[in-house]
């Protein structure tokens, strides 16, 4: 009976999600819903204690990476850098190669910080009008927007500044580098098998004498996408109702001249760059701990000690955006000035949401991990005897349940974390390989047709799940098979 009771929360959440419904209000009423039937006496004080303590420590380490994520990408926007890496791309790589063109752009803005919601909106436009001239069918556009923005750059690649490579950091106390030979061979694996695979699809559909319009006849006629504010809005588990369905509208900044391509490159690449130097130079800055006291701030009434391994890759993260920001605002600020006040405005009310919806599925994990049910659960994951295979399992599990890589990662991470350390641990496996396997595996399974992500590329682009979702799907399977792709390379070869 207490198995069914957190399967049936887990499913309230899931269909929750799927309808659109706030993830923010439904992720306690499913978690006290859980105890009510459990111990009715203890849902104020898990509520208070556990719900609450979860949520607002989630808020407390991640916030700022939501917040800088999302004005650094809707700076990106406005100054015009998307539009010009997007058609630099298509001029240097081709029109014929339409799926490597959406693919690298795609890649590019998230690997450079920008939020993989921002990219949907910022791509599309581009990505419709090279479909469209290439005859290639529109439906087949989601999976190459997918492929580009939902996987590799997003969890795989080393020193990814996207959520989900970030919240590993600080439960195994690893860097967003970690085990980055790895997270390339994932990446190449990924990259080259999604990529045959659409252009598989591709030849397949052409080849019937479908073309662009066959997919959406309706589509010329259709309103244009929400303004791309609203990406990042679009959370996950609240994205449903964040676009409307459209055509492909002309770019959206209609200016003489675009920035020069090196220029828009420039703002991305910073951000690397200070992530891997900040990685590496914030321990030397502050050693194993740093102690705030009253000797430097007299307002203390007790000393506070900060555990510094904890968050270096959130520090490092946090201040190569700051750089990407200041950088796009000294190279691009007359073409933000007049947006700026709007633009930020929107990126910090959909950081909010991003960070609240997240962090409401961090405290229902911390609910449904004290729960008697869950330990029958855990029982059954513990079966699987492999910590690596186990780790991926669990995670990609609940991020297919929850339709979220950060939320399912969040979930198993705050209730089974002590348990795959102390796995790898005793397997002699390296916790940063335990951190890219997480993060990946968070990236697989979660794709299923409830995620936001999905629900809102969807909108977008102005397609159904029946036209465009195998395609994602098949990505989704793709990103799936490269997580144990990547834990056999490493049995084999011991490659961290």
């Amino acid at each position: 009976m207490s198995f069914l009771i957190v399967l049936a929360a887990l499913i309230f959440l899931m269909l929750a999600a799927y309808r659109g419904y706030s993830v923010i209000l439904f992720a306690p009423v499913a978690a006290l819903g859980a105890v009510l039937l459990t111990d009715p006496g203890a849902v104020a004080p898990v509520f208070s204690g556990i719900f609450m303590d979860k949520m607002v420590g989630f808020v407390k380490l991640y916030f700022p990476v939501f917040l800088l994520g999302a004005v650094f990408g809707k700076l990106i926007e406005l100054s015009g850098f998307s539009e010009s890496i997007v058609v630099a791309a298509i001029k240097y790589i081709g029109r014929t190669r339409a799926n490597a063109v959406i693919v690298l752009v795609c890649a590019l803005l998230t690997y450079g910080g920008v939020s993989l919601f921002v990219v949907v909106f910022a791509v599309y436009p581009f990505a419709a009008e090279l479909y469209r001239q290439s005859n290639i069918p529109k439906r087949l556009m989601p999976g190459a927007i997918a492929l580009g923005a939902f996987s590799f750059t997003m969890d795989t690649l080393p020193g990814t500044p996207q959520i989900q490579n970030i919240i590993p950091t600080t439960f195994f106390k690893t860097t967003g580098w970690a085990a980055p030979w790895l997270g390339v061979v994932g990446s190449i694996a990924t990259l080259a098998a999604g990529l045959a695979f659409l252009e598989w699809r591709r030849r397949s559909a052409m080849a019937t004498g479908e073309g662009y319009d066959a997919a959406s006849p309706a589509a010329a006629s259709a309103a244009p996408v929400a303004a791309p504010a609203a990406a990042v809005s679009a959370a996950p588990a609240a994205a449903a109702a964040t676009a409307t369905a459209g055509a492909a509208p002309a770019p959206s900044h209609a200016r003489a001249e675009l920035p020069h391509p090196l220029l828009s490159l420039a703002p991305l690449v910073l951000v690397g760059v200070a992530n891997f130097i900040l990685t590496k130079m914030i321990p030397g800055w502050y050693g194993e701990s740093y102690a705030l006291t009253a000797d430097a701030l007299p307002g203390l009434h007790a000393p506070v000690t900060l555990p510094i391994k904890s968050v270096i890759g959130i520090w490092a993260v946090e201040g190569a955006l700051l750089l990407g920001i200041l950088l796009t605002v000294a190279t691009a600020f007359s073409r933000i000035r007049l947006s700026f006040a709007d633009g930020t405005k929107a990126a910090v009310g959909g950081a909010l949401l991003a960070a609240m919806n997240t962090a409401s599925e961090y405290g229902f994990g911390g609910v449904i991990a004290a729960l008697p049910g869950f330990l029958s659960v855990s029982e059954a994951l513990r079966s699987v005897p492999n910590p690596l295979v186990n780790a991926a399992v669990s995670v990609t599990s609940l991020a297919g349940i929850t339709g979220s890589a950060s939320g399912g990662m969040s979930i198993a991470l705050a209730a089974m974390s002590d348990q795959f350390i102390k796995a790898a641990e005793a397997a002699h496996i390296p916790l940063e390989v335990m951190h890219r396997v997480v993060a990946m595996a968070s990236g697989g399974m979660d794709t299923l047709p409830h995620n936001g992500a999905v629900i809102t590329l969807l909108a977008v682009t102005g397609l159904t799940h029946r036209q465009s979702y195998r395609d994602i799907f098949g990505i989704t399977v793709i990103k799936t098979l490269a997580v144990f792709f990547v834990i056999a390379v490493y049995y084999l070869t011991g490659l961290v």
